[in-house]
Formats: structure tokens, C-alpha cells, sequence
């Protein structure tokens, strides 16, 4: 009996370490979202302003809101959203620090580069949305305005509205982007390999396709922007997996000449 209470606290011992630690790093995070939040609710304004820029580009410099909260709601989620977005290193931070002790060194070496450009790609998806996409696709929407059979059509988004789409822009097109840090951890894992994707290669283009044109609003111009890109990042990632094979075996060859006689 004596020996099956040991073992039974013996177990539950590192188990409830990593469970204080998980709260540890969990407090942090929300602390750290919190803090971001109060900072970006003073400065909403500015935020809102600087995500507007896309419709003022467009040519449309008016938003409406026709609630009576609205407005105030729309502050609330505006902020929430960049609080994210600025608290996420400290949230990604604590994620590894959490997650880091359970790993070799090897391993740590081989998640290195993935962690660097996770930031990289989310945000260089996010800057295409904002410069590029965003003012294209808004110009196009606003194209529709004008006198169409007698009735005048007027653009007046909605406030809410319009933050939504852009926060679905940036979102879509920040995920979005992450697609070789999914395809190089899962070659990396061993899961997939380079000869499967490239065998796979058409149907990988429907499926990015058909996420082009869910994920985005239901324009033309939006989704192939988005299309386009992740095809090249596509190809990239096989790229880099052919490469690593090259490293590899050349690696695998001159270890096998050293332990050769």
C-alpha cells in the first residue's frame, strides 16, 4: 500500500508543477492582453484611423453607424484587435517557455527558424491586405456606385461593417501566409514529404483555391490576390524542402566517410 501512495504522488507531483506552471504562463498572457488593451482603447481613434486609410484611398471618406451603440462596440472590438496583435510576442513567448523545457536541444535548434518566420510571414500577409488588397478591392466595390436605371446607388458603409471586412482581410490573408510554416513543420515531422506534395500538386491547388475563395469576401480581385500569393508560397516551401534533402544527404555522405576505414 505504501509503495502504490509513492508511486501515485510521484506521478501527480510533476503533473500539478506543469499545471501551476501552465496558470503561471496563462496569467501572464491575459495580463499582458489586458494591459495592451487598456493602452489601445486610449488610443482608438488613432487605430481606427490608421485602418481606415484603405476605404479613404478607395475614394470613400464617410462611415456610418446605425446603431446607437454601435460606435462604442466598434471602439471595444477595434481595440481588442490590436491588443492581440501587440500582445502576441509575450503571448508566443510564454507558449514557449511552457513548451521549450520538454524539448532537446536538436529540437529547440530545429523549431528556431519556424518561430522567426511565423511573425515574418503573418505580417507580411497582413501589409499585402492593408496596401495592397484592401485599397484594390474597395476601389472595386465602390465602382458599383452611380445611376443604374433611373436609381442613384450610394456607397455608405457601416461602421461595424466595414471593421469587420478588415479585420477579415488581414486575418485571411495573415493565416494565410503561415502555409509553409505548416507544410515545412509537417515535412520536418516527417509527415508529408516533398514527393507526396508535388504528386498532390492539383489538388493542392483546388484546395487553396477553394480557401481563396472562402476565406476572403466574394470578389474577384480579393481572391486572387490571395491565390496567387499562396501558390508562390506553396512551390517556395517545396523549394526549401529540396533543398534540405540536398543538406541532408550531404551530411549523411560526409558522416558516412568519416566512420568509413
Amino acid at each position: 500500500m505504501d509503495f502504490k501512495i509513492r508511486d501515485i504522488d510521484e506521478t501527480q507531483a510533476p503533473l500539478l508543477d506543469h499545471l501551476i506552471e501552465l496558470r503561471t504562463r496563462l496569467l501572464r498572457s491575459i495580463l499582458a492582453l489586458g494591459l495592451a488593451f487598456a493602452v489601445c482603447l486610449y488610443f482608438s481613434d488613432a487605430i481606427l484611423s490608421f485602418l481606415v486609410q484603405p476605404l479613404i484611398k478607395a475614394g470613400q471618406n464617410e462611415l456610418i453607424y446605425t446603431k446607437l451603440y454601435e460606435a462604442f462596440f466598434v471602439e471595444l472590438k477595434v481595440s481588442l484587435f490590436a491588443a492581440f496583435c501587440l500582445s502576441f510576442p509575450v503571448i508566443a513567448n510564454q507558449l514557449w517557455a511552457f513548451v521549450a523545457p520538454g524539448l532537446y536541444a536538436k529540437e529547440k535548434k530545429a523549431f528556431l527558424p519556424f518561430l522567426i518566420a511565423t511573425p515574418v510571414l503573418f505580417l507580411s500577409g497582413a501589409a499585402l491586405a492593408y496596401y495592397v488588397v484592401m485599397p484594390t478591392a474597395f476601389r472595386w466595390m465602390l465602382g458599383f456606385e452611380g445611376n443604374k436605371g433611373g436609381i442613384q446607388l450610394k456607397a455608405l458603409p457601416a461602421t461595424g461593417d466595414y471593421l469587420g471586412l478588415v479585420m477579415q482581410f488581414i486575418l485571411a490573408f495573415g493565416i494565410s501566409f503561415l502555409l509553409p510554416v505548416l507544410l515545412l513543420l509537417l515535412n520536418r515531422a516527417g509527415i508529408v514529404s516533398r514527393t507526396q506534395l508535388s504528386g498532390v500538386r492539383r489538388y493542392v491547388i483546388v484546395a487553396i483555391t477553394a480557401v481563396a475563395a472562402i476565406i476572403t469576401p466574394p470578389d474577384v480581385v480579393s481572391q486572387l490576390m490571395l491565390l496567387i500569393p499562396m501558390l508562390l508560397l506553396f512551390e517556395g516551401s517545396l523549394i526549401v524542402m529540396w533543398l534540405g534533402e540536398r543538406r541532408d544527404a550531404k551530411a549523411g555522405n560526409a558522416a558516412a566517410q568519416v566512420i568509413e576505414p
